[in-house]
């Protein structure tokens, strides 16, 4: 790994797609103007000729419910979006099947590690609703530009501050807050600033509490939650470029993950970044971003777990994570006909330590000293064929990994013993060479623009999958219930990737529809750990058996295949009123066995009516889901029932910089369960144990914002 202690001093980044203006121009906000960084709409691209409507899909918050605390559910109001429900802070979003690590996940542009094992702080998790400015989502396939990944990309940017064309120095102030009461909580959160032609300095602050939510039936005890983010961050524009730096702090208190055998106690997690972005000449432009994030993490089932768990069964489970990255790019021509090299270099450096609270002498480092490097390079460019426009790229990676000896207590019983033995005494070494290729292309129209995509894309096994020694839940929020061990054998996923659509927008229509198959070699799978399930004739199914499953899993490559169809629109029949919604459909299966894919999302319709006057604006949506009978039986899934709620909403501006919003979700109090929400293990709730936690109840919600 020579070649990534070059890169711990000096750090290099690479620049992004930028994402594409709203359709919806009376509430939209450009990635470059930002007029509007705490709008409550979702934003769908309109279709253009300009290559960020092929490229990307922009979501705000939404002004059609109340804004969740997880960032991730907004996101998945994308077309092909769904969520994995594993807590009020931990959902992951699901992007036409894929979802953890499968999709990459940013905010503010940065890549960093989580720091849960089990994922309980994906990307999202750091990036609060109330300060969201916008949420880009790749549409169908991420750029090679953007790092690797097996499918989209998403990225969180928070509110912050922008240059002005005056000399004079200006205040800027954004604010929000929000009260809900299906859950009893509120958020409140903004930005202070000043800015002039050559600087900016902003600061920015969020606080999030919330209790256990109710559903008809009682209340999902162990969702109550609380968060704090705040942060600094300036520019400096230097001629047609911009020096720019920031921190932040996110401090994430006692909240509940009821699909994991633990909850959180706390995540204090720093971010830094900066760098520089513009132009260094005429048709040439760099972008420079360094950056390190450390997250320090404890989970365990006394603090908010009813009812803790025994002395004997205490867990106290100690984690850290530090990134470091670095991106460079250098683009030569114009933003529709350019070549762009770039490199990019990512350090992960993980510490995991399961302890008993009340037993010093038990302690078991499950992921010691687990490191991975990585350093790629890639060229993109933007061109033009006759009438066809296209975009390109190739990129390559190398992956190392390696994982460190563990330490045990003198407590820990013989089983976990013997496993770290032969831990030890493997490898604990892995190296991969990866290839990624993204060719897009379009013909632009004034009405109708055709779009085809074809790809090749590629993901390294993540560290938990290749070097979980020591048999647990641990499986990157899965939330099965099922024990899994890792595997140092695994080969990287590739994805073969097709899609097609186009995009139609008039004066009172725009529909973007979009077919796609994606077939997955080598596709990572918890698989049955030997050929004799449930018969316990190895050490890890003893140590797995003494844990409560006597059948655990080993992550294995297979083979699979994803397909399917979704769509977003905008129907504005007469003036004043808009009909908008997405309709996603995605089949996932194994091509080695007869089965499927766990937590396939099943098809789902998004519809929302909104008659709106300069001030006032009133609004009802409905959110439909089918049954899911495509069930992995690998992961002894339970079929999914249908469901549909209704929510209303309303917003009244009282000026161009104060608006009231407010709403009723869940009209009719509907008892349904997604078929994605995870499993409550806390038995003392009015969730039946091991059932999949219930959608919030009836309940309305306020939120007020303000710009001035």
């Amino acid at each position: 790994m020579k070649f990534t202690r070059l890169f711990r001093a000096s750090l290099f980044a690479g620049c992004t797609l930028v994402a594409a203006p709203p359709a919806l121009a009376e509430h939209s906000t450009t990635p470059q103007t930002r007029e509007d960084p705490l709008t409550d709409t979702i934003i769908v691209t309109a279709s253009r000729s300009g290559r960020e409507a092929i490229a990307s899909d922009a979501v705000a918050a939404p002004r059609q419910i109340a804004l969740p605390a997880d960032a991730a559910a907004i996101a998945a109001r994308v077309a092909g979006g769904d969520i994995f429900g594993n807590g009020a802070l931990s959902g992951q979003l699901s992007y036409r099947g894929l979802a953890g690590e499968r999709v990459l996940g940013r905010v503010n542009g940065q890549r960093f590690a989580t720091g849960g094992p089990n994922a309980m702080d994906p990307p999202m998790h750091y990036a609060p609703s109330i300060l969201v400015e916008r949420i880009d989502v790749a549409r169908g396939v991420a750029p090679v530009a953007e790092g690797p990944s097996l499918g989209g990309a998403i990225n969180a940017q928070l509110a912050e501050a922008q240059f002005t064309n005056s000399a004079s120095l200006t205040p800027q102030l954004r604010a929000a807050s929000q009260y809900r009461s299906v859950d009893n909580s509120y958020a409140a959160g903004g930005l202070a600033a000043l800015a002039n032609d050559t600087w900016r300095v902003g600061l920015i602050a969020s606080r999030e509490e919330g209790e256990d939510y109710r559903f008809p039936g009682g209340r999902a005890v162990g969702t109550l939650f609380e968060r704090n983010l705040y942060g600094i961050h300036a520019g400096y524009r230097m001629g047609a470029g911009e020096l720019f730096l920031e921190y932040r702090r996110s401090e994430t208190g006692p909240s509940g993950n009821p699909p994991f055998a633990l909850d959180m106690v706390y995540f204090d997690t720093d971010f830094v970044q900066g760098g520089f972005r513009g132009e260094l000449a005429e048709d040439v432009s760099f972008n420079l971003r360094l950056g390190h994030v450390a997250v320090r993490h404890l989970m365990d089932n006394q603090t908010l777990r009813q009812p803790a768990a025994a002395p004997a069964q205490a867990r106290a489970t100690f984690a850290d994570a530090d990134t470091m990255t670095a991106e460079a790019a250098l683009r030569f021509g114009k933003p529709t006909r350019y070549v762009e090299v770039g490199a990019d270099a990512e350090i992960h450096d993980r510490f995991v330590t399961i302890t008993n609270p009340f037993n010093p002498a038990f302690f078991i480092d499950s992921q010691p000293n687990v490191t991975a490097e990585r350093l790629g390079a890639y060229v993109q460019a933007r061109g033009g064929l006759g009438v066809v426009e296209f975009e390109a790229g190739a990129r390559v990676d190398r992956t190392q990994q390696s994982a460190g000896i563990p330490q045990l207590g003198a407590a820990v019983p013989m089983g976990p013993r013997t496993l770290a033995n032969q831990f030890i005494a493997s490898g604990r070494e892995a190296a991969d060479t990866t290839f990624d290729a993204v060719l897009r292309a379009w013909l632009p129209g004034d009405v109708l623009t055709p779009r085809v995509t074809l790809a090749r894309k590629s993901r390294v096994p993540s560290v938990l999958e290749r070097f979980a020694w020591l048999p647990t839940e641990a499986s990157f929020g899965l939330a099965d219930g099922n024990i899994y061990v890792g595997n140092q054998a695994l080969r990287p996923e590739v994805a073969y990737i097709a899609e097609a659509g186009f995009d139609f927008s008039n004066d009172w229509l725009t529909v973007r529809p979009t077919i796609f198959y994606r077939r997955v070699e080598d596709f990572i799978q918890g698989t049955p750990f030997d050929d004799t399930p449930g018969v316990i004739n190895s050490v890890v199914e003893m140590v797995a058996a003494a844990n409560g499953d006597p059948t655990p899993l080993k992550f294995r490559n297979t083979s699979a295949e994803l397909y399917g169809a979704d769509m977003d629109f905008v129907i504005r029949p007469v003036a004043q009123v808009e009909l908008a919604g997405t309709a996603s459909f995605v089949r996932g299966q194994r091509r080695d066995i007869a089965d499927d894919l766990y937590r396939i999302p099943p098809a789902n319709l998004r519809v929302s009516a909104t008659w709106a006057t300069d001030r006032l604006a009133l609004g009802a949506e409905l959110f439909a889901a089918a049954n899911q009978p495509k069930v992995s039986r690998t992961n002894d899934e339970e079929r999914g029932e249908g469901f549909a709620v209704v929510g209303l909403f309303a917003r009244y501006a009282f000026t161009e910089a104060l608006a009231l919003e407010a709403g009723v979700e869940n009209l009719f109090d509907e008892l349904y369960a997604p078929h994605l929400a995870g499993r409550s293990r806390v038995g003392a709730s009015d969730v039946p144990l091991l059932e999949r936690l219930p959608g919030p109840g009836r309940g309305v919600w306020t939120r007020l914002t303000a710009r001035f």
